[in-house]
């Protein structure tokens, strides 16, 4: 689906904050913001949620555990027991470093795995940056065009307060 953008580049990321919550406060939705690194309250600027991440990371994590200590208990006990020097057959010590390590590497993997199917970072898609610039030293704001209270001259003379280098309103993005 492509949908059409208005584009405005910044040089600093405080201006980019400032003209983040001014177009928030007008009404309009930011689709996405294109900075060289992480800002420090852009996500609060643009009204994100936080993240459901750490909730799948600690789900995956608890599966690997809880799998990871059943299977070795049942191949311990049910499936190859064998008696080793006096040692019981349940002996659950034995089974906490393996126990680790599987939690670890399930929620690990799993977690990157859900981090790019979620946004979308698939290996056949092509990347593609609105502006020249977005991610090397310009800070990139996106509004979308066909949100019902975009006013295209009302943004521009906002963005020109916050110090623009570029405005581009007639840019598509596949999304």
């Amino acid at each position: 689906m492509n949908r059409r953008l208005f584009l405005a580049s910044f040089a600093r990321e405080a201006d980019v904050i400032r003209a983040v919550r001014g177009i928030r406060g007008m009404g309009c939705r930011v689709v996405d913001v294109y900075t060289p690194y992480p800002v420090h309250g852009l996500d609060e600027a643009m009204g994100l949620t936080p993240s459901r991440l750490p909730v799948v990371c600690f789900g995956l994590g608890a599966l690997g555990a809880v799998s990871a200590f059943f299977f070795q208990s049942w191949v311990a006990t049910i499936d190859w027991p064998l008696h080793i020097g006096g040692k019981p057959l349940f002996a659950w010590p034995s089974f906490i470093p393996i126990t680790f390590e599987l939690m670890v590497l399930f929620a690990g993997v799993g977690t990157v795995g859900a981090l790019l199917v979620s946004r979308g970072l698939l290996p056949w898609k092509t990347p593609l940056l609105p502006l020249p610039g977005a991610t090397d030293d310009r800070f990139v704001v996106a509004v979308d065009r066909e949100d019902a209270l975009f006013d295209a001259e009302a943004i521009t003379e906002l963005c020109r307060g916050c110090g623009v280098l570029e405005i581009d309103a007639r840019a598509e993005a596949a999304s």
